[in-house]
C-alpha cells in the first residue's frame, strides 16, 4: 500500500500524533518496531474494556455497533440506520469524516440533543483525554449530526461499595463541551499536519521528555537504542538538566559535572564508575540497634480492581489477600514461618486480619520492606475491622523499614543502579537468592495469578496457583532475612568503603 493510501486516521492515531508525529509515523509504517506489550499495559487495556462495558449501564437499553465481524463502512451504515430508526442510545457509535474514523463509547439522545460520552478507566480527566473527545466531536459534527454536550466519564475513586454496585456513583461525568469546541481549530489543523507528515519520509524527532510524558511510548526501545549503559538517563532522582546535557553531547553519567548532581546521584555515579559498595557503619549500626526480638518479617500481596468486588472497598484500592510472616523469638533462635492465602472467590479481609493479629505478639518488632505499603494496608484493615484496631495500631507502631538504609544510601551497591527497590537491592546484596525459578516472580504476576485462581473451577489448577503464590510470598520475607543477614555481615567486616 502506498503512503498516499495510508493517510487514514483514527481517534487513537490522532491522539498518538498529537503526542509525537514520529510515533504516529512508525505506528503506520513500521509497527514491527514496537516494544513488546508489558503486563501492566495489557492489564490496563483489560481494565479499560471492563470499565467501558460497565459504563454502558449508565444509559441502559442501547444498541452496540460491533467492531468484530463488520467492515468500517458497515459499522458506519449501522450507526446511521440506528439514528434514523430513533434509537436513543448507541454504544460504539461509528463515524468517519475527513478520513478520520472514530467509535464513540456512548452516544445518547438527551433532552437537548445528542450527547457524547468518552469513558476512561482513570480516576481523573487527563489532558490527552480532551484531545480524544475533541476529535470525536470534530468527526461527528462534520458528518452533520449536531452534538449538544461532550463528557469525559471516569472512575470515582471516592466511591465505596455497599451492597449492589451503584454504577451511577462508580462513575463521574465531566462536561468538557466548552473545551471540545475551543479545540476544534487545533483539531482540524493538527489533522492536516498529521496527514501531510504521513505523506513524506519519517520525521526526525529526537528523544525528549515527551517520550515518557503521560505514558511511555511503545517505540522507546527503537528511538532510544543509541543510548548506552550508564547514561545520564540511568541516574535516578530528579534531574531537570538531563536533556540539556544530552543536547550538548554529554550522554555518559561519568561525564556529568558534579554540580549537576545531588548527593545521592553523585554516590550512584561514583559507585558505578568504581564498582563500589558504600557502607556507612555508624548509620547502619544505628538502624540495626533499632530492631529487637521477637523479630517478624511481614509481606502482603494485594489485588486492586477498578470495580470493587466487596463492600467497603473503593475502586483501585489495594486489598491484601495473602501474607507471609517469618519470625524469630530471639537472636539465633529457630526461624519459623506462618502464612495466609484466601480461598478462591472469598473476601480475604476478615480471615487475613484475624489470623495476622493472633500471630504477631504485642512486643514484636515487625520488619517490612518499604513499610509505607504494609502500614497503609494495616490501616485499611483497622478501618474495616475496628474491633482489631488497637492490636493493629500496636503492630504499626512497631514496624521498622528494611529499606531505610538503602533509601538513605547508607548502604549502596553499584549494582542497585540508583534504586532502593527490592527488585534491585536483592540481586545486588544477595545474588544467590532469585525468583527466576518460580512461576510467580513479582507482585504483578501474583495479582494476575490471584485473579486467575478466582476465575477457574479446576481444583488442580487452583491448587497449582495456590502453591505458586505461597512459594513466591514466602520467598519475599525470606529475601528480607537474607538482606538483613548481609547487612549484619558487613557490619562485622569493615572492608567495604564508607
Amino acid at each position: 500500500m502506498g503512503k498516499k493510501d495510508s493517510v487514514y486516521l483514527s481517534k487513537s492515531l490522532f491522539v498518538r500524533g498529537v503526542h509525537c508525529h514520529k510515533s504516529l509515523y512508525l505506528n503506520k509504517y513500521r509497527p514491527e518496531l514496537k516494544d513488546a506489550l508489558s503486563a501492566d499495559t495489557e492489564k490496563n487495556f483489560e481494565a479499560g474494556y471492563q470499565i467501558g462495558d460497565l459504563a454502558q449501564n449508565l444509559f441502559s437499553g442501547g444498541v452496540i455497533v460491533p467492531y468484530e465481524g463488520l467492515s468500517h463502512n458497515e459499522q458506519i451504515e449501522m450507526t446511521a440506520s440506528l439514528i434514523s430508526q430513533g434509537c436513543k442510545t448507541i454504544y460504539e457509535a461509528t463515524f468517519c469524516y475527513n478520513d478520520v474514523f472514530i467509535k464513540a463509547d456512548i452516544l445518547h439522545l438527551g433532552n437537548d440533543g445528542w450527547d457524547l460520552y468518552e469513558v476512561k478507566n482513570s480516576t481523573e480527566v487527563k489532558h490527552y483525554h480532551l484531545d480524544d473527545a475533541s476529535v470525536q466531536y470534530y468527526v461527528i459534527s462534520g458528518t452533520g449530526l449536531p452534538i449538544s454536550r461532550v463528557f469525559i466519564v471516569h472512575v470515582n475513586n471516592k466511591y465505596v461499595r455497599q451492597g449492589d454496585l451503584e454504577v451511577d456513583k462508580l462513575f463521574l461525568k465531566n462536561d468538557i463541551t466548552t473545551v471540545a469546541k475551543e479545540k476544534q481549530i487545533f483539531v482540524e489543523e493538527e489533522i492536516k499536519r498529521q496527514k501531510a507528515m504521513l505523506q513524506g519520509d519519517e520525521p526526525f524527532i529526537d528523544i525528549g521528555s515527551h517520550c515518557h510524558k503521560d505514558y511511555p511510548c511503545d517505540f522507546i526501545g527503537h528511538c532510544w537504542s543509541h543510548i548506552p549503559e550508564n547514561s545520564i538517563f540511568d541516574i535516578k532522582g530528579r534531574m531537570d538538566s538531563r536533556f540539556f546535557l544530552y543536547q550538548n553531547g554529554i550522554v555518559s553519567m561519568f561525564e556529568v559535572p558534579q554540580d549537576y548532581l545531588s548527593t545521592k546521584q553523585f554516590i550512584q555515579v561514583e559507585a558505578a564508575k568504581k564498582h563500589e559498595v558504600r557502607y556507612n557503619h555508624g548509620s547502619v549500626t544505628e538502624f540495626l540497634n533499632s530492631l529487637w526480638y521477637p523479630l517478624y518479617f511481614l509481606d502482603f500481596e494485594t489485588f486492586a480492581e477498578a470495580i470493587p468486588p466487596y463492600d467497603g472497598i473503593r475502586p483501585y484500592q489495594q486489598v491484601p489477600f495473602q501474607y507471609s510472616l517469618h519470625h524469630m523469638d530471639k537472636k539465633g533462635g529457630e526461624l519459623k514461618h506462618d502464612e495466609f492465602l484466601v480461598l478462591p472467590r472469598t473476601d480475604p479481609r476478615k480471615g487475613l486480619t484475624e489470623k495476622l493479629v493472633n500471630e504477631i505478639p504485642d512486643n514484636a518488632c515487625v520488619l517490612a520492606y518499604n513499610k509505607v505499603f504494609e502500614t497503609l494496608r494495616l490501616r485499611d484493615l483497622a478501618q474495616w475491622f475496628p474491633e482489631h484496631s488497637d492490636k493493629i495500631e500496636k503492630i504499626i507502631k512497631n514496624i521498622r523499614d528494611l529499606a531505610d538504609p538503602f533509601r538513605s544510601y547508607d548502604i549502596y551497591n553499584w549494582q542497585q543502579y540508583g534504586s532502593f527497590s527490592l527488585k534491585y537491592v536483592l540481586p545486588a546484596m544477595v545474588p544467590d537468592v532469585s525468583y527466576d525459578h518460580l512461576d510467580v516472580q513479582n507482585g504483578g504476576m501474583a495479582m494476575d495469578a490471584y485473579a486467575l485462581m478466582n476465575q477457574t473451577d479446576d481444583p488442580a489448577e487452583i491448587e497449582r496457583i495456590r502453591k505458586s503464590l505461597l512459594e513466591y510470598c514466602k520467598l519475599d520475607t525470606l529475601a528480607m532475612i537474607k538482606i538483613l543477614d548481609n547487612i549484619k555481615a558487613h557490619g562485622r567486616s569493615r572492608d567495604c568503603d564508607r
